[in-house]
């Protein structure tokens, strides 16, 4: 099957989810800075959110260009990724509009957690249908952060029943792990470029 399709179709859909955060972003009746000031959590919570998608998109940008090729499993498990992509933008409104309240930020965090839990499961399939000698495999190898990333979430979902920053400032601090593309999986694409102009 063609992994083009799947990447455009994948594209479509986070561009659909940012569509959908950004909506969220009302405009102040007041013509003052006291006004902006009360939108402050639901812009926090967006750009946070924002940061997310665009983290999953440009990984995927990446990933899929070392996969030779999809099949049945990739297609569904991709489709599970984008699901639980696609709640992102509820758990943000909630959590904008319910600045440091315990649920709403335990229930981003249990959504940053299922979307981890899906990119990992997505990964795990198509190195197994790729073999242990692909690109993606090679490229890969151990993978610390995607491994402490479910931890930092759990922790984050616990904290905000206790306190509520600690939980987001987590949630933050995963998001600066994952800010830079995967330098591995880089410098393998920077690898197959140099291969083909040979």
């Amino acid at each position: 099957m063609e992994k083009d399709r799947l990447a455009a179709f994948s594209d479509g859909v986070i561009a659909v989810i940012i569509t959908i955060m950004v909506l969220d972003l009302r405009i102040p009746h007041a013509a003052n800075l006291a006004a902006l000031r009360a939108l402050a959590p639901i812009f926090v919570s967006y750009v946070l959110s924002f940061i997310y998608v665009a983290i999953y998109w440009n990984n995927h940008h990446h990933f899929f260009h070392l996969v030779a090729r999809v099949n049945g499993a990739v297609l569904w498990a991709n489709m599970n990724l984008l699901f639980w992509l696609s709640l992102i933008p509820f758990t943000t409104s909630w959590l904008g509009a319910n600045d440091h309240a315990p649920w709403p930020a335990a229930l981003y965090g249990i959504s940053l957690l299922m979307t981890a839990l899906a990119w990992f499961i997505m990964e795990r399939i198509i190195i197994r249908s790729q073999g242990p000698e692909s690109a993606i495999e090679q490229a890969l190898g151990r993978d610390f952060k995607a491994r402490i990333s479910p931890l930092l979430y759990l922790t984050g979902i616990m904290l905000a029943f206790i306190e509520v920053r600690l939980a987001e400032a987590i949630y933050a601090l995963v998001a600066l792990l994952w800010i830079i593309p995967d330098r591995r999986v880089e410098a393998k694409l920077v690898e197959a470029e140099l291969d083909d102009a040979k």
